[in-house]
């Protein structure tokens, strides 16, 4: 029986924001922290999250259909994916990206095709404000969610790079742009031997401190406040650049490979990691669309295929590169000096 197209894709794709804001709004409304409690009914659910009762039977069933919710007996409860992700509070919740996604990007997005026939950010920067990490760091409340994201987004990949990458040949690392230091802290929880630093903006300071005593690490992570366009990288055996590279355009990327070359000693690595696009530019979608985001959000950042990263590294003066998968679309380059 031949195949004939149909245009089921097409709408699911067209549609699919539908499906997006529904799991947004359901983050937002503290759906499945509620659910971690114990199954509830509907009228009980819907009291706890002040849903009015035209919407809440609807919503909920949506939440099912996708397959964020179960129900059995008139009752809803968590999937064991969103009791795990999604309850803020575990320390595994990766809702952070999502709140970020909802309040921020969601808005954002809605001016892609602007964007697309400008090249120029679709955020503040629109109407006069000031650009991305201007306003997230000038708010401690919006970075302190921003940072947070970081970690939702990242932390899976995190606790494969502490695995995956050779440690035990190494002393010292530096994670630039640590953000909330979930990296350092993963690469300090799996390898006991290593010190780590963190290098980010002052008013990071106090929320990496935080983080890395809660997880019990203060006493072999260090937080050192610097920016690195104006200053060098601290020294260490290894420099981490988890989600950096692809916020800038690339006179920048290559400045702060060359920085990273110039950190470490002869034998010292530097990892780039992020949602690196296949070199076909074909089968990573998330890379790409990350790359689009970043067209949204910054003057001239990109995201990037792992050969691109390789040739920069190489450029640098690296003599030794490669590419290795992590979680998801994310893959590590690595570039051995």
């Amino acid at each position: 029986m031949q195949d004939h197209p149909t245009p089921e894709k097409i709408l699911q794709t067209g549609m699919a924001f539908w499906a997006s804001k529904t799991l947004l709004s359901a983050v937002e409304m503290g759906v499945f922290t509620e659910l971690s409690r114990g199954p509830m009914s509907l009228d009980s659910l819907s009291e706890r999250l002040g849903l009015h009762p035209r919407s809440a039977h609807d919503f909920l069933d949506a939440l099912l259909a996708l397959g964020f919710l179960k129900r059995e007996g008139g009752h809803y409860s968590n999937t064991p994916e969103t009791d795990l992700f999604l309850d803020r509070n575990k320390p595994s919740y990766i809702g952070g990206i999502l709140e970020m996604a909802n309040h921020r990007l969601y808005p954002f997005w809605a001016d892609l095709t602007e964007a697309l026939r400008t090249g120029q950010p679709q955020n503040e920067c629109k109407t006069g404000g000031a650009g991305l990490f201007e306003t997230l760091y000038a708010d401690p409340a919006r970075l302190k969610e921003f940072l947070s994201a970081m970690t939702g987004v990242s932390h899976a990949s995190n606790t494969v790079i502490a695995r995956l990458f050779p440690w035990k040949d190494y002393q010292t690392f530096i994670d630039v742009g640590t953000a909330q230091g979930d990296l350092a802290v993963q690469i300090a929880l799996a390898n006991p031997h290593l010190r780590g630093v963190g290098f980010d903006l002052p008013e990071v300071t106090p929320i990496f401190q935080q983080y890395t005593a809660a997880m019990s690490v203060a006493d072999r992570l260090t937080f050192m406040p610097g920016d690195f366009f104006k200053h060098d990288l601290p020294k260490a055996d290894v420099v981490l650049m988890g989600h950096i590279l692809h916020d800038w355009d690339l006179p920048t990327k290559k400045m702060l490979i060359r920085k990273a070359f110039e950190a470490i000693p002869v034998g010292g690595a530097l990892i780039v990691y992020e949602t690196i696009i296949d070199d076909d530019r074909s089968q990573n979608a998330f890379g790409l669309m990350m790359s689009l985001n970043m067209l949204i959000e910054t003057p001239g950042g990109f995201d990037y295929t792992g050969a691109d990263c390789k040739a920069w590294m190489s450029e640098a003066g690296f003599p030794i590169t490669r590419v290795e998968p992590l979680t998801g679309p994310d893959s590590m380059v690595i570039g051995i000096k």
